[in-house]
């Protein structure tokens, strides 16, 4: 769910060498080349309107050519929304599904702390973003995730390292 840690991760893993794809930023790119503000609610509607446009799959389509022309042999993907953005990605190869949880108010303080344009800054729009969340599966790709960590009293270092840690051991 927004706000857990998967970005935190992402970029703390990038660091330790990963290639790292982030599906918000192909909506943001999207919203970008139709001069679009990267609002809450601009976003929002964008990534529902691919996914109806396209299938609920759609974002994951959007970054194929990114995975194309990656060289290396692991590449993270961060804000898997559907299973069908799984089964998308699994026509590269191996898909493993990190899902992170954090409480609903540990969520809401890091959106709010984070500070991008599209972050939700009342409870109302917090709320909002979930249910917009729940609606295009996202809780179902969480179900069935290989392994899931409890942002519950880590650190950014220690959340960091738990992921590296479990990545490590898939791909060994």
């Amino acid at each position: 769910m927004p706000g857990a840690g998967k970005s935190t991760i992402a970029e703390g893993l990038e660091l330790k060498g990963y290639t790292v794809i982030n599906m918000g930023n192909i909506i943001r790119k999207e919203a970008k080349n139709r001069n679009l503000e990267p609002t809450r609610d601009n976003l929002g509607n964008l990534m529902l309107e691919i996914r109806e446009k396209n299938g609920s799959g759609a974002v994951a389509e959007l970054v194929k050519s990114q995975i194309n022309s990656s060289t290396a042999d692991v590449v993270l993907i961060d804000g898997i929304r559907s299973n069908d953005e799984i089964e998308v990605l699994r026509k590269f190869g191996t898909v493993k599904l990190l899902a992170i949880h954090a409480s609903i108010d540990t969520r809401f303080d890091f959106l709010q702390k984070r500070g991008r344009l599209d972050d939700p800054q009342t409870k109302e729009h917090f709320e909002e973003r979930d249910n917009r969340e729940l609606d295009i599966g996202i809780s179902d790709s969480i179900a069935l995730s290989d392994y899931v960590i409890s942002n519950v009293g880590l650190t950014k270092d220690e959340l960091i390292e738990t992921a590296f840690k479990i990545i490590q051991s898939w791909i060994k």
